[in-house]
């Protein structure tokens, strides 16, 4: 994914070495819109109906100049509103609002006849994903008007982006007004970081990403958008034997707590794991054995109990924090898990007592992943938290993957910040989003335990060799695929149970 600064600096490179000219990349952005439109709604390849398009004063605008003529020449009614100064028009924008003067009319802006128009497509040509502040009033109350009355449900067609949203952040600039409500993205190359971050997803609806005959190259350090992992990196080779995919040990609190330190363990062994121990104080052995089985179970009292432990190097991943509890005894727990530098996840009722203990956070190294939901990443890194929290006025407005990076930095170890638009940061600035959007969301995500679960599959990647970026980028993109597979109804104990599926279509 890009930054509109990347994207900028990627058209301009390709237009001064000659490749193409910017007329050439407008003429082929409008042509992507017009067939991403018509593969929308193929029933209106045959049956041309009246467009609305609404241009602004750049290069976003000249694409919707592009778009209308195209549309014109299949036949289409179009009628083109312009917000801005026709004779400042950017070059290749001006050329283009020329060509379609040659065949129809340019309207002036007019908040009270576009608030009141009516078409079967309307086109958000106005902003695109360079805007760096609000728009005016007389831009958005319009076009929140025409979404109110219900004329552009599954009509509205944004190019490039939704006006008023940054796509540096999926943030809306726009206040009270949020951004335009499309039903249908259409980019251009690379998608923007703002299409699947923070509320991008819901202002956009649906994108779409057309190629305009830029070469693929690096785009410098913006996150990936994490795909499907290779069935070579799961896979397990038939000569080893368990050991060979590591040992991981999940703590469990007190008796009448243990369930999700039981459903980490449960989903560390099912992502692959060799051998998985519960590790937890004795009065509570018997109600884990009551549940467990192919889990094996080690009585620790105290942090001296689990140094012990810990001088078996068999056993190199460890997960601390689900229904763990928030005593000292926990607490110094944590601390011995910290010293002995093994992989190690830290969720839940770990990462309260590191937010609480300076000296705990300082004891954090690069083999730590922390998976943190919006309140625990506040209580972490308060100052980061509030920074976000802060509205956005001006673009590039600061983001979740700005967040999390920062975090990473701080803490020392892999961050994974959790929500539909999942990021997960490293200390040296690598990124990545795990979107459970669009056609992938998975809602069924929201009930309890689903992040025990997922504390799980990281540990248990952990404990086959994967390093901690790796380990929390395939844990998150797996735990959204397994409640994929379920679908509804989906509880937390479902999602280990339905790995093997996942691992079917991945070819394993």
């Amino acid at each position: 994914m890009l930054t509109a600064a990347q994207m900028r600096a990627i058209e301009q490179a390709a237009i001064r070495s000659g490749e193409v000219t910017g007329l050439d990349l407008m003429e082929r952005a409008g042509a992507g819109v017009v067939e991403a439109i018509l593969a929308e709604w193929p029933e209106l390849v045959e049956a041309p109906e009246r467009a609305v398009v609404l241009c602004g004063p750049g290069n976003n605008g000249g694409d919707g100049f592009v778009v209308a003529r195209l549309l014109a020449g299949r036949g289409w009614k179009v009628e083109v509103f312009l917000y801005g100064d026709p004779s400042k028009l950017p070059p290749d924008a001006r050329v283009n609002y020329e060509r379609w003067l040659a065949i129809g009319a340019v309207n002036p802006w007019a908040p009270a006849i576009i608030s009141t128009a009516s078409a079967d497509l309307f086109i958000d040509a106005v902003f695109g994903a360079g805007l760096t502040r609000a728009p005016a009033t007389e831009v958005m109350e319009p076009l929140t008007e025409l979404y109110v009355k219900g004329e552009t449900f599954d009509r509205m067609v944004a190019v490039d982006a939704p006006t008023g949203l940054c796509m540096d952040s999926g943030r809306p600039l726009s206040g009270e007004w949020g951004a335009v409500h499309a039903f249908l993205a259409v980019t251009f190359h690379k998608a923007r970081i703002g299409h699947y971050l923070d509320e991008g997803p819901f202002y956009c609806g649906k994108v779409v990403t057309v190629p305009i005959g830029l070469r693929p190259d690096q785009h410098g350090p913006g996150p990936a958008l994490i795909g499907a992992p290779s069935s070579s990196m799961l896979g397990k080779g038939g000569a080893c034997n368990k050991f060979g995919y590591g040992h991981a040990l999940v703590m469990a609190g007190p008796p009448g707590r243990g369930g999700a330190a039981r459903l980490s363990a449960r989903g560390a062994l099912r992502i692959g794991a060799g051998l998985v121990t519960l590790g937890c104080p004795a009065d509570a052995l018997a109600e884990n054995a009551a549940r467990l089985d192919a889990i094996m179970l080690r009585g620790i009292e105290d942090a001296g109990a689990l140094s012990a432990l810990m001088s078996d190097p068999r056993i190199n991943a460890l997960c601390l924090g689900p229904g763990f509890g928030i005593s000292t005894r926990e607490a110094a727990l944590i601390r011995a898990a910290l010293q002995a530098k093994r992989a190690t996840v830290l969720d839940a009722d770990a990462l309260t007592l590191i937010a609480q203990d300076p000296s705990l956070f300082g004891a954090l190294h690069k083999e730590c992943v922390l998976t943190p939901h919006g309140g625990e990443f506040a209580r972490l890194f308060p100052d980061i938290a509030e920074r976000l929290a802060a509205p956005a006025t001006t673009g590039p407005a600061y983001s979740r993957v700005d967040a999390t990076r920062e975090a990473a930095a701080q803490a020392g170890c892999v961050v994974l910040f959790k929500g539909p638009d999942t990021v997960i940061a490293d200390p040296d600035g690598r990124c990545a989003i795990n979107a459970a959007v669009y056609e992938r969301a998975a809602p069924w995500l929201a009930t309890a335990g689903s992040g025990d679960v997922l504390a799980g599959f990281i540990t248990g990647l952990l404990a086959r060799g994967f390093g901690p970026f790796e380990a929390a980028c395939t844990g998150a993109w797996l735990h959204v695929e397994a409640a994929r597979s379920f679908g509804p109804g989906l509880i937390a104990e479902d999602l280990p149970e339905e790995l093997p599926k996942v691992f079917r279509a991945l070819g394993l």
